[in-house]
């Protein structure tokens, strides 16, 4: 499958790279919870797709722990029906352990979006029928005291070279998926794929983040995004309590 093989490739190359303070931990999620991953890309990543959604990298509650882009425990587990195991980082921060479907702490912007896809669509067979959702960078960045650190915050240097191997990879996936529309989830998404993407011939939009740093996203993401949607000419079924 295409995915597989993108993705293993993408794994292979960010593991070469190398990242300095205040950096101390890298995971790759892609190595230690290929499993996860790969079921989610044979489960859900074949032919093309309407929309591709782009968040930016995995967060420590989210994909760091399931695989899964936005992969919200419970999300992954109960309603995208993704079990497989998950293993360790290769140098596991003390305070950000890695417990897989075991963990007990939820996160927010993959409990917004996959909420939403579950509220609307039903299932995840009729969402992934439409859309496809994918991270940009496959890697967490931990700072000494246990802080995320994003990929927009690396030293120039890092940045360039992280960003080479991670549009190369984007390009890759838009050219299998064949997308009417690639969406950056937030701002930092849409820009590294138009960046990455420039030349190709897609035009790319931008949603609303679900993270709950952001206030506006607090006062009713899913409806502020499916109304973004929407006006981008993205038919979507009706939310529940609207007129058909």
């Amino acid at each position: 499958m295409e995915l597989v093989r993108i993705s293993k490739r993408l794994a292979k190359d960010v593991d070469k790279l190398t990242f300095g303070p205040p950096v101390t931990h890298v995971y790759n999620p892609l190595d230690y919870a290929w499993s996860a991953h790969e079921s989610y890309l044979r489960r859900f990543g074949s032919g093309t797709r309407e929309v591709v959604l782009v968040g930016m990298n995995p967060g420590p509650w989210g994909m760091a722990q399931t695989g899964i882009p936005f992969g919200e425990v419970g999300a992954v587990r109960d309603w995208l029906g993704v079990g497989e195991s998950v293993g360790k980082p290769r140098n596991e921060h003390p305070k950000r352990s890695v417990q897989g479907l075991e963990c007990k702490r939820s996160e927010v912007s993959g409990a917004r979006l996959w909420g939403w896809a579950r509220d609307v669509f039903g299932t995840p067979e009729k969402f992934f029928a439409q859309f496809f959702v994918t991270n940009y960078c496959p890697l967490a960045f931990l700072e000494d005291s246990g802080r995320n650190r994003t990929p927009d915050k690396l030293p120039a240097d890092e940045r360039s070279r992280l960003f080479d191997v991670c549009d190369r990879a984007l390009r890759e996936i838009i050219e299998e998926l064949q997308p009417e529309h690639v969406i950056g989830v937030g701002v930092f998404a849409e820009k590294r794929a138009t960046a990455a993407l420039a030349g190709m011939g897609y035009s790319v939009g931008r949603i609303l983040h679900p993270s709950p740093a952001s206030p506006k996203a607090n006062k009713g993401w899913g409806g502020i995004v499916h109304a973004e949607l929407v006006a981008m000419d993205i038919r979507l079924p009706s939310r529940p309590g609207e007129p058909t």
